[in-house]
């Protein structure tokens, strides 16, 4: 019995120890910035991998050359393209709906992920968006892969953290290590990638999620180099020459930027109503919509893709046209303008019609034949002013993408990165601080928030709001009311219900649904002491048309408190199953929930709880 005895003791020392051990990991910032970089580095090598598939792949479904890029490629075989997207869309739409059948559910994307559930992602989820994403953008789609991208790799970070059984913040920051790394990778763009995690995915600029954030993005950025190169995926080069005037038509271009980005967003809900009552199988309008795309990029082959091709084509013209250092007419406004609305409706299109992928590139590609167009007009009705096509090019591109992706700093940054000039940054921060106030003014969302919107989804950004799901009535409610029938005496009531026993009595009916509450005070009035055998529980009882239901969250229960006016509320099965489950207190309510938002608030600031222990 002693050896026995021993053992256990032993054993149950060592998982003490082990406990401590991982205790201790948790709370180390060393660890985190650890498993950040090692989250951050594996995106970027699945940013990688994806790319050079990518490109295997569209090579050899529209006979590419090596180096060259889809949209850029203006002696594509219309009718292979258009044959390709045709193929390709009635490929989406097939396996969309045979995933569809298996696991009915959306994907829950980063966003969502750290805004409703604490950044638990699915992996099967993200690597069916993951797959989908690439078949699109494959058969020419005018989509990106930065869905596709981000999604792995907030998917790599959420597994990581889960592995580990990291708390909820640390998931949630890992999560948007993922997204971060990946679009830096994706880009060669670390700053860029890191406000892009900030902004869309963690949703904060604490110092608490600086560092390892900032290690994440700086080791997808070195992955991806290793295997991709150190190039950028748009190069600007050549001096440019910015006078007082362009700052005043940085900002008029930046009000075009807010409302070519609404256009676009409204556009796409537009077209999958329309699509869906015109072919109400969801498996044809991927193939209609590729069909779509095709035609239009029978006359526009820069449609096709992320339009990657299309912008280096777009600052090469303005480089090498015009009477010198990038000044000049460059392309005509007419094909210009052309350009412009017919990638608005091919990635409108696609979208709308089924195909997976976001509108990140897209936004860029806009942009530029904003910034470009926008030259085209300002010579026309001022030949006689210089100004620099490059330049304006630019800060289209960071305008509209501020716009529509709603990563206003991530755009600066960009556009920073990829010209390192500080007189463009300046001029793409004044287009983007415009095109940002005015979408948020006008419209309210960004194209996340706006799907979001669309799905009936209740969030607006990625800032936790998933503790309030958590925080249910169901979980706050007590399970001992005190219970009376409508029709009790008051006398009996004041016997079964002696001063100080309770403070609320719930009244049922015969069928045992509720019926009302009634204030013990009330009961005890000495009032009624000449009544009390007249008078009945039912006579004394408030309005039973306030309740509450267990899925309720606890923000919807403090507002029907302060709507009824009460100090407690019963807890019902339902609407029309009013059994009483429970009850709950405003005033426990109101400290559970001001003890959560303090939590909330330590963990977004990484400071200590303000009622806890530091």
């Amino acid at each position: 019995m002693d050896a026995v005895a021993k053992r256990d003791a032993g054993s149950g020392e060592a998982r003490g120890r082990a406990v401590l051990r991982r205790m201790r990991a948790r709370n180390s910032e060393l660890v985190l910035l650890v498993v950040a970089a090692l989250v951050g580095g594996g995106a970027g090598l699945v940013v990688s991998v994806l790319d050079d598939l990518l490109r295997l792949f569209q090579a050899a479904a529209f006979g590419l050359g090596t180096g060259e890029h889809l949209s850029g490629n203006r002696s594509l075989d219309p009718m292979r393209a258009l044959v390709v997207l045709g193929l390709g869309g009635l490929a989406v739409g097939l396996a969309l709906r045979w995933v569809r059948r298996l696991r009915p559910r959306d994907v829950v994307d980063p966003v969502e992920a750290n805004a409703l559930y604490g950044g638990r992602m699915s992996l099967v989820d993200s690597l069916r968006l993951a797959a989908a994403t690439f078949l699109s953008a494959g058969c020419g789609a005018s989509v990106g892969m930065e869905a596709a991208y981000g999604q792995l790799g907030s998917c790599l970070g959420s597994k990581t953290g889960q592995f580990l059984r990291l708390r909820r913040k640390d998931l949630r920051l890992l999560v948007g290590c993922g997204a971060g790394a990946s679009l830096a990778a994706a880009f060669n763009a670390p700053f860029a990638g890191a406000f892009y995690a900030f902004e869309l995915v963690i949703g904060s600029y604490a110092p608490a999620v600086l560092a390892p954030v900032m290690v994440a993005v700086l080791a997808g950025t070195f992955a991806a180099r290793g295997t991709l190169g150190a190039t950028p995926l748009f190069s600007a080069s050549g001096d440019v020459h910015l006078a007082v005037s362009d700052f005043g038509l940085f900002a008029v271009l930046g009000l075009a930027a807010a409302l070519v980005g609404v256009l676009t967003m409204r556009l796409v809900p537009a077209i999958e109503r329309r699509s869906k009552r015109v072919l109400p199988a969801d498996w044809m309008r991927p193939a209609a919509g590729g069909l779509l795309v095709g035609l239009i990029a029978w006359e526009f082959p820069e449609v096709l893709g992320s339009g990657q091709g299309a912008i280096q084509d777009i600052l090469d013209t303005g480089l090498d046209t015009g009477l010198d250092a990038g000044h000049g007419a460059g392309l005509p406004l007419a094909l210009l303008a052309g350009m412009l609305a017919a990638k608005a409706a091919a990635s409108a299109i696609s979208v709308g019609m089924g195909f997976r992928g976001g509108l990140f590139s897209s936004s860029l590609l806009l942009g530029a034949l904003l910034g470009t167009a926008f030259v085209a007009v300002v010579q026309a009705l001022a030949p006689g002013l210089g100004i620099d096509r490059v330049s304006y090019t630019l800060v289209g591109m960071g305008a509209v993408g501020a716009a529509i992706v709603g990563a206003p700093v991530t755009m600066i940054l960009l556009v920073l990165e990829l010209t390192a000039d500080f007189p463009v940054t300046a001029g793409t921060m004044i287009a983007v601080v415009i095109a940002s106030s005015v979408v948020n003014q006008a419209f309210g969302y960004s194209f996340s928030t706006w799907r979001f919107h669309l799905r009936g989804v209740p969030i607006r950004s990625a800032h936790d709001v998933g503790w309030l799901r958590d925080l249910s009535v169901g979980r706050l409610m007590r399970e001992d009311p005190q219970t009376a029938e409508c029709d009790t005496p008051v006398g009996e009531l004041r016997r079964r219900f002696p001063l100080g026993s309770t403070k609320q009595v719930f009244l049922v009916d015969r069928s045992g649904h509720y019926a009302g509450i009634l204030a013990l005070a009330r009961i005890h009035d000495p009032d009624l002491d000449q009544k009390d055998g007249s008078v009945r529980a039912q006579d004394l009882c408030q309005d039973a048309s306030s309740f509450l239901t267990p899925d309720q969250n606890v923000r919807a229960a403090l507002g029907l408190f302060a709507a009824s006016e009460t100090e407690a509320l019963p807890v019902l099965a339902g609407p029309k199953d009013r059994r009483i489950l429970g009850y709950l207190t405003e005033a426990y309510a109101l400290r559970r929930y001001s003890d959560e938002l303090e939590r909330a608030r330590s963990m977004e600031l990484g400071d200590s709880p303000l009622f806890g222990p530091s």
